[in-house]
C-alpha cells in the first residue's frame, strides 16, 4: 500500500482517505457543517447523533476503504424525509467541500463521485416515490 503523502494546499495539510480514522475526520467535519446548514440541520433535530454517528462511519468506511459490516439499505432509512433536490444539492456542496478541505487523491475523488452517485440515486427514487403517492 502506498504510504500517505501530504500536500500543503491553501494553508491545510490534505492527505489520502487510507484509514477509519480518516472517514471519522471526513465524517465528523462534514455533519459539522450539516448540522449548522439552514436547510439541512432540521431534518437532523429528531436524530440522535451520538448514537447514529457510527453507523455512517461504518457506511462511509465500507464504500471507500472496503471495510465489511454494513448492510443495511441506505435509501430505505432515508424514504421519509421531507427533501428534495435543494436538499440534495446543499448535502453534495457540503460534503465535497469537505473532502476537498481534508483530503486528496484517489479516495477522495472516488468520495465526491460516490456521494454525488448516492445523491442522484436517492433523489430519483423520491421523486419515483412520490409519483406513485400521486396516483
Amino acid at each position: 500500500m502506498w504510504e500517505a503523502f501530504l500536500l500543503y494546499h491553501g494553508g491545510a495539510m490534505q492527505k489520502e482517505i487510507e484509514t477509519r480514522e480518516d472517514v471519522v475526520q471526513l465524517v465528523d467535519a462534514f455533519y459539522s457543517k450539516v448540522l449548522s446548514d439552514d436547510l439541512l440541520a432540521p431534518h437532523f433535530e429528531r436524530i440522535n447523533f451520538p448514537e447514529h454517528k457510527p453507523r455512517i462511519i461504518q457506511f462511509w468506511s465500507f464504500v471507500l476503504l472496503n471495510e465489511e459490516g454494513y448492510t443495511t439499505n441506505v435509501f430505505d432509512k432515508h424514504r421519509n424525509l421531507k427533501i428534495d433536490q435543494r436538499h440534495f444539492d446543499r448535502w453534495l456542496e457540503l460534503f465535497n467541500k469537505t473532502v476537498d478541505e481534508l483530503f486528496v487523491g484517489e479516495k477522495a475523488n472516488d468520495a465526491k463521485f460516490r456521494a454525488k452517485t448516492i445523491g442522484w440515486t436517492f433523489s430519483e427514487k423520491m421523486k419515483q416515490l412520490r409519483l406513485t403517492d400521486q396516483k
